[in-house]
């Protein structure tokens, strides 16, 4: 592809009538021309405005669970098309593994984020976040804290190394939100972006205003937010520090969430001596980390932490790892393991970086600042000085408090190897890079990484501790997943992504929500205790999903518990504990009167009292939640059972939802011997 590379603004493509200023992209690996770049006459008011309007209008039309289906479809079609982008992403240096972790792996999060959001949110609009707070006696008064979407723009500046999982774990959570997204991707590699962006377009299944593109800089964009907007921010920790610093992030209001770069610690146990299945598995994930994506990564190993003892074993290790599996050269030649940074500029910012880390102390003890020898398409290997390649470099630092150990990245295939001689002074090496993404352990003695973790986990965002039992299973220490949060504290940015919902959320507002249980339970959708309730004389298990409605109960009749019944049903389960079987030893305990019923016995009768036995709408229970034994009883007590409709969740790819019943269950007295839920699942028709 040459020519300008367009903008997707407003639901249609644009590109700037004059483009004399545009930047010039080129191929990593041979220089060629691959696309300019230029926003020029952009209209990125007029963008973010048509996203608070009709992106805003079109997506709060969608429940979450309609978003998260349309996250598969999009993943879909992503999937379907994915070898337009492995072709593209050879430009930018990526193998065909690196690619993988792109591209399959930003599909992947669009996959996670709609199995979750069909799993974990509500087939609704509104989030409820924790427990109902009980504010009066009587409980008629009520508080409970929800989560609404913010009413604004989801901006996301993203870095080159990613060019599509970078935008997509972005984008996945913002979209289950219900917030619209514009992408401002890096200028090196946002054709790749581009790409991912025009596919999704050209499968006409976008709300729309709810996804758009600017390809090239914006240098006002921080001028056009405002309260309601937000932004995700991927890149360099003195640029995050600049674009916090903004009035609109100050004093504003607009949302500012950064993930920066990190001298990432990875850190072999003492026990972990050459020849252990531990050590094998640090220098492999060393290796990884130092080469896949030629290093660019954000959470590549930077530190390589070892005791001394084992310093010369890891070098030796690494050195001969690297030999034997990395050939540098064009990612479209056969054979080729690694391939060039993203760029010439790159290239060269990453040798200055090492010289600095020379110059601050370190021994480059693998590698080189020499040119490296690059594979050609006939087979010979020679320097090319068209690409940006450049040779994995290993450091070693002999001072492990150098400044420049824990202050410098080298954004590309390079590392430094600190020693260690106790737990504390491994710790605070870590500690002395200032906040990381990650941190990584080798080990197999448990003490010691309990004993490490515990003191660096507030340096980090993530801990993955490695051994024996879990190396090979492990995803590694450069793989954030959508399921953990991926961020760090202090240099790292103090942002926070991905972690399932908790990223959803990131793009909501909590709010306090006060009032009686009626009001409570038509904000919500959900039926809380004390609210008005039904029975129309027709069993609710009688109703299908579309004549159910929340506060549909049934009261049932009571039954009494005697003394053979609990009997029965120990010797029947062979739950025979004493409580239930030596009255002396039961009015011995400090919770019991003397010999009491099971409570699984009484959640079994609770069941036979509710329960319409007949074929119905109902097709299954498939199980029981917060279920509480709050008051014993004993033999001669009788029990009843309230059953309330209290949560309906159609599924819209089924003929069937799931039906919430809020259970409690009542003595002779009124007063409550168990509060439970029953899930059902239940027939729409």
């Amino acid at each position: 592809m040459t020519g300008i590379l367009p903008s997707y603004i407003r639901d249609s493509w644009w590109t700037p009538a004059d483009a004399d200023d545009a930047a010039v992209v080129r191929d990593a690996s041979t220089g060629e021309e691959i696309a300019r770049v230029s926003t020029a006459g952009l209209d990125l008011a007029g963008a973010l405005e048509h996203a608070r309007s009709v992106g805003q209008q079109r997506l709060g039309r969608l429940t979450f669970h309609q978003r998260a289906l349309l996250l598969k479809q999009f993943a879909l079609a992503l999937t379907a098309r994915k070898d337009e982008l492995y072709a593209l992403s050879a430009c930018a240096g990526a193998t065909a593994a690196d690619s993988w972790v792109d591209i399959d792996g930003g599909i992947g999060v669009l996959f996670a984020y709609s199995g979750k959001g069909r799993r974990e949110l509500p087939n609704g609009q509104v989030y409820i976040d924790g427990p109902v707070e009980q504010l009066s006696k009587d409980g008629s008064f009520l508080g409970r804290h929800i989560a609404t979407r913010l009413p604004g723009v989801a901006v996301q500046i993203n870095a080159f190394n990613f060019p599509v999982w970078g935008p997509l774990e972005k984008f996945a959570p913002a979209f289950l939100a219900g917030m619209p997204t514009l992408i401002k991707p890096a200028t090196p590699t946002g054709y790749l972006t581009e790409a991912m962006v025009r596919i999704l377009v050209e499968s006409d299944l976008l709300p729309a205003g709810s996804l758009q593109l600017v390809s090239g800089s914006v240098p006002d964009l921080f001028d056009h937010l405002r309260l309601g907007d937000l932004v995700a921010f991927t890149g360099s920790a003195s640029t995050a520090e600049r674009l916090r610093a903004h009035a609109a992030v100050q004093t504003g209001g607009v949302r500012f969430t950064a993930e920066t770069d990190s001298i990432n610690a990875s850190v072999l146990g003492p026990d972990a001596i050459a020849g252990t299945p531990e050590f094998d598995a640090y220098v492999r994930q060393l290796v990884t980390e130092m080469t896949a994506k030629a290093g660019q990564k954000c959470t590549a190993i930077r530190r390589a932490i070892v005791p001394t003892g084992s310093a010369d074993a890891v070098v030796e290790a690494v050195r001969a790892r690297l030999a034997d599996r990395v050939v540098l050269g064009d990612p479209r030649i056969d054979g080729v393991t690694m391939g060039p940074l993203a760029s010439l500029a790159q290239r060269d910012e990453v040798r200055r970086q090492v010289q600095k880390l020379v110059d601050g102390g370190g021994r480059i003890v693998a590698g080189s600042l020499e040119a490296p020898g690059v594979r050609h398409a006939d087979g010979s290997v020679a320097p090319n000085a068209d690409g940006a390649f450049f040779a994995p470099v290993l450091l070693r630092f002999d001072d492990a408090t150098a400044d420049a150990a824990h202050a410098v990245e080298a954004f590309g295939p390079v590392s430094s190897l600190i020693t260690y001689d106790t737990i504390a002074e491994a710790s605070d090496i870590v500690a002395r890079g200032g906040g990381s993404l990650v941190t990584s352990v080798a080990t197999h003695d448990a003490a010691f990484a309990a004993g490490l973790v515990t003191a660096v986990a507030a340096h980090n965002g993530r801990v993955l501790v490695i051994d024996r039992d879990d190396a090979r299973s492990s995803t590694g220490h450069g793989s954030p997943l959508p399921g953990l949060v991926h961020g760090g504290p202090g240099r790292a940015g103090g942002g926070e992504e991905l972690g399932g919902i908790r990223a959803v959320l990131h793009h909501m507002q909590r709010t306090a929500i006060q009032g009686s249980p009626d009001m409570l339970t038509a904000i919500t959708g959900v039926w809380h205790a004390g609210a008005a309730t039904v029975n129309s004389g027709v069993h609710p298990f009688r109703k299908s999903l579309a004549d159910l409605r929340i506060g549909d109960r049934i009261a049932s009749e009571s039954r009494e518990v005697t003394l053979d019944d609990i009997e029965t049903f120990a010797h029947f389960t062979g739950d025979t504990f004493y409580a239930h079987m030596d009255e002396d030893a039961a009015a011995a305990n400090p919770f019991f009167p003397g010999r009491v019923a099971h409570g699984y016995l009484l959640v079994s009768w609770a069941a036979g009292l509710f329960v319409d036995p007949a074929p119905g709408p109902v097709l299954a229970n498939y199980g029981l939640e917060n279920l509480r034994f709050l008051t014993p009883v004993s033999p001669g007590d009788s029990i009843r059972v309230d059953l309330t409709a209290k949560q309906i969740t159609p599924r819209e790819t089924d003929d069937y939802g799931e039906v919430r019943w809020d259970a409690v269950i009542r003595n002779q007295d009124d007063e409550t011997v168990a509060t439970y839920d029953v899930l059902t699942l239940v027939a729409k028709q």
